[in-house]
């Protein structure tokens, strides 16, 4: 299949790149650079040994994106292309909307237009808002807990209508738990501008001196050691149950986990941090950050048996595989 994939050369959306590659699709990346290197772009083609085309532009741009549908007749999109940090979302609403709500409808819009069959649409677990984990597709979405989480379900909805107005489009809404780690390669990874939001690159800055202390955001919450826990996924594991929702989706709206089953603490993930790459990562506790909620994982039957995805990755992997991606950015010896 040919694909269009918007924020390609973005944490998520690079490692999808490789993965589609790997399973011999093609791919046409968009992405405006906000929160990505255009070195990721030659690191991609050095990866998969083959040309991949790339255009720096904005998602919510429909005439340059719908030059991009009149071109190269997709099979499908995945659409990576929004602001993601929750923190930032409570303080900026407004971008949030503008930005996440304005591409996928604009995608949407043209897939239809241009009867483009299949659409994989990058959600979050931020939609289950706060309830009692195990999370399952089949729960009620209450109001979510920030911003960020209210423009992903407010997509969902989207789509789910839109898909019902044109059946012949197919829609995967696939919600992300924490993805973490890089490619086995080390040449991959999550690099974000500036301060990092989530916690793997945070500690990886630490960990390489770049920053002098990891913040905990709280550590009174009710879960076994005080601090928040999430279900944590290797980013290439995730990538990987994008390529089977594309293959394996038909008509109608696909509701997908992409998540281990495991919680794991932020506690716990320093711990395996340092024992695995014998690193030191000095921390503080700060307070809680709006928006966030204490314990976060998800229910992966439904995954598994309808796209046959398990994760194949350990906490461990994910440790170690951030890190050498870190270090080979930095230029910093891994243990």
């Amino acid at each position: 299949m040919k694909l269009l994939v918007t924020g390609g050369l973005g944490y998520i959306g690079s490692h999808t790149v490789k993965a589609l590659y790997d399973h011999h699709h093609t791919a046409v990346i968009v992405d405006d650079l906000s929160n990505a290197k255009e070195s990721v772009h030659h690191t991609l083609e050095t990866l998969v040994n083959d040309t991949i085309p790339f255009y720096q532009a904005d998602a919510k741009d429909i005439d340059a994106m719908r030059a991009l549908f009149e071109n190269y007749h997709f099979d499908g999109v995945l659409h990576f292309a929004g602001h993601k940090a929750v923190g930032e979302s409570v303080s900026r609403p407004m971008m949030y909307y503008h930005n996440n709500l304005n591409s996928t409808l604009t995608l949407a819009q043209l897939c239809v237009e241009h009867r483009v069959s299949k659409f994989i649409f990058s959600s979050s677990a931020t939609v289950y808002g706060d309830q009692p984990s195990p999370l399952h597709e089949g729960l009620e979405l209450k109001k979510t807990t920030n911003p960020y989480g209210e423009t992903k379900a407010i997509s969902e909805r989207m789509l789910t209508d839109i898909q019902r107005a044109h059946p012949s489009l197919s829609v995967a809404l696939l919600r992300y738990f924490n993805p973490i780690g890089a490619d086995e390669s080390g040449l991959l990874g999550e690099d974000p501008q500036g301060i990092p939001n989530n916690l793997m690159p945070f500690i990886t800055n630490v960990a390489s001196q770049r920053i002098p202390q990891l913040n905990v955001y709280g550590d009174d919450y009710e879960t076994p050691d005080g601090t928040g826990v999430r279900d944590y996924i290797h980013v290439s594991d995730l990538a990987r149950g994008h390529v089977l929702a594309l293959e394996k989706i038909t008509e109608g709206v696909h509701i997908y986990n992409l998540g281990t089953g495991q919680g794991t603490s932020v506690f716990q993930m320093i711990e395996a941090f340092e024992r695995v790459n014998q690193v030191s990562v000095p921390y503080r506790v700060v307070p809680r950050r709006p928006g966030d909620v204490a314990i976060t994982y998800a229910a992966v039957e439904h995954a598994r048996d309808q796209l046959g995805f398990q994760t194949e990755k350990s906490i461990d992997d994910m440790v170690k595989d951030s890190w050498r991606f870190t270090c080979n950015q930095k230029g910093t010896p891994s243990s």
